[in-house]
């Protein structure tokens, strides 16, 4: 599905999407919300991808949204935009595969909104985040959504009250990031990932994602309720049994999905 503002490229069962709006510092406009949320669902429907690596070009990961697009005083103009910034989230949350975000350069704003929604994140160890959204007048309430669950309620405020920005290193001490790597590394590196995940069985993987954001809503003790029926669920399944008997068996799993 290429198009002019997304990239959609496959190599065996790992899927990329990448923003490509490099003369615009990665700027999440309204039509490149759209775009990419449609590389998502699209990645979502073909069981034989495994994992997706979401990727930019430019000189930067992402500026955020597109402030071009937020000015006026028509609340429904206003609706449409920022609902397409939530709708993405969404599809990267609701896609059984994991997404693993490249973050070879500086984000901020929405773009770290987009980097704290992923699943995983590698960056490159130069890259800074930030979100300065209080110097133009708005606080980041979307992007307050997934940091607030990723980096915690301390963190998240710092980063949103006062536009600090965070190294790598803070990035991946907080878990705003899952890995820092070298920049000359970071293709390797990501795909290198992917591929990990890529190996196992994908119903197995896609029914622990859903199943790990859905416990994380609960309390802890409505949370272990949700989790036996989860992990049933789990050892029920075709490649369930097979793990099972490929490790009794002291033998390699044949996955079925895979």
């Amino acid at each position: 599905m290429p198009t002019d503002l997304v990239l959609l490229t496959y190599e065996g069962p790992i899927a990329t999407v990448t923003l490509n709006n490099p003369a615009k510092r990665g700027a999440l406009s309204l039509a490149a919300m759209r775009q990419l949320t449609e590389a998502f669902d699209e990645v979502g429907a073909r069981p034989e991808v495994h994992a997706v690596i979401l990727a930019s070009i430019g000189k930067v990961f992402s500026s955020g949204h597109n402030l071009a697009e937020m000015a006026g005083d028509d609340r429904a103009v206003h609706e449409t935009f920022f609902g397409a910034s939530a709708e993405l989230m969404l599809a990267i949350r609701r896609i059984r595969q994991p997404v693993i975000a490249r973050v070879h350069a500086d984000t901020a704003a929405a773009g770290c909104q987009l980097v704290a929604g992923c699943d995983l994140a590698v960056a490159a160890e130069h890259v800074r985040f930030s979100i300065a959204g209080l110097r133009i007048g708005m606080f980041p309430t979307l992007p307050a959504v997934p940091l607030s669950r990723t980096v915690g309620h301390k963190m998240a405020m710092r980063m949103l009250l006062t536009g600090d920005a965070l190294t790598a290193e803070q990035a991946l001490q907080h878990g705003l990031v899952s890995h820092v790597v070298p920049a000359d590394v970071i293709n390797e590196a990501t795909q290198h990932v992917a591929a990990q995940i890529a190996q196992y069985s994908s119903a197995v993987v896609g029914q622990g994602k859903h199943a790990f954001y859905a416990q994380a809503e609960l309390g802890t003790e409505e949370a272990y309720r949700y989790a036996v029926g989860a992990v049933c669920d789990n050892v029920l399944l075709p490649d369930g049994q097979e793990g099972i008997a490929a490790f009794l068996e002291k033998r390699a799993p044949r996955w079925v999905n895979r």
